[in-house]
């Protein structure tokens, strides 16, 4: 059987099988994502697969740079794409796309344990980092500038709270001194 007739049988068993799933989605005839976990769980994850003009005798393309994944580290996404490109090692050959999915599903507490969400300021320069594996040196540097001193960590951690997140009003002017001020010129 031809790549073609294999993938025709493939895309016709997806279409039955997830009918109705709302966590299914065929982007085209070659490109599926499927979102791992409910909508709303923080350890969600969806996982895109894109099938080359071999495959199945090749391995298809997996992704994980949807925005939905933004709050998900690099650490964590290449993880879980060097244990399903596993599976597609083990499934070559073979229509694997919704093995993939089930396994991605069936493992998804295990994929996710290491998981604890980014704020989007990180998270963008993460999915750029997946985007982009073999950049000029040009983002090398870039990565350099954005690294902190133990000190300078010290002072972010001081001024944040225990989310990362800056307390309400770091960066508000002294308003009872400038209207003390004022008053003053106006007399």
């Amino acid at each position: 059987m031809s790549a073609n007739e294999d993938q025709e049988m493939e895309l016709e068993a997806l279409r039955s099988i997830y009918e109705g799933d709302e966590s299914f989605r065929e982007l085209s005839p070659v490109s599926f994502q499927y979102r791992i976990g409910e909508n709303g769980d923080p350890k969600a994850f969806l996982i895109e697969i894109s099938w080359t003009e071999t495959y199945p005798q090749t391995p298809p393309i997996l992704s994980m740079n949807a925005f939905f994944n933004n709050t998900i580290s690099s650490a964590v996404k290449q993880s879980i794409l060097a244990k399903l490109q596993e599976a597609v090692e083990a499934n070559l050959g073979t229509a694997m796309t919704y093995t993939l999915f089930e396994y991605a599903k069936d493992n998804k507490e295990q994929f996710m344990e290491n998981h604890n969400p980014v704020n989007s300021a990180t998270s963008i320069s993460n999915i750029i980092s997946i985007e982009t594996p073999n950049t000029a040196p040009s983002s090398k540097k870039k990565d350099k500038k954005e690294q902190l001193s133990k000190a300078q960590k010290r002072k972010l951690a001081d001024k944040t709270d225990h989310k990362g997140e800056l307390p309400r009003g770091w960066n508000w002017v002294d308003v009872v001194k400038l209207s003390k001020t004022g008053s003053k010129d106006d007399e």
